[in-house]
């Protein structure tokens, strides 16, 4: 009773899987990694089984949904673009108006 999973690769498409787009699935196999190692930390340190368990199960479940959401909202590149256009400065002061005239000088071939 084994399942086979389609992965979507069309041409100049993101791969999907699940719902599940581009850059998110890295983002997700990430996670889940994480979760096992730290899983493995806490065991080998000696917590109760049933709390690792319980602690990696609610931070899973948080991390499955918090996937899943940021790829429906955002999608393949918005993401990227959000956090490109939280990098732009908010105003840009100048002092003088000297760099501006020298481009125009430039650009009309008078020089």
């Amino acid at each position: 009773m084994s399942s086979v999973y389609q992965v979507n690769k069309g041409i100049n498409k993101a791969i999907e899987f699940k719902g599940v787009k581009a850059q998110y699935i890295g983002y997700l196999a990430g996670g889940l990694v994480a979760l096992l190692l730290l899983y493995a930390i806490l065991y080998i340190c000696g917590v109760n089984m049933w709390v690792c368990l319980i602690l990696i199960a609610g931070t899973g479940t948080g991390l499955v949904t918090g996937v899943f959401r940021l790829s429906h909202k955002y999608g393949q590149y918005g993401l990227a673009k959000r956090n490109a256009k939280r990098s732009l400065p908010v105003y840009v002061k100048f002092r003088s108006r000297k760099l501006f005239i020298q481009l125009t000088r430039k650009s009309d071939g008078k020089h």
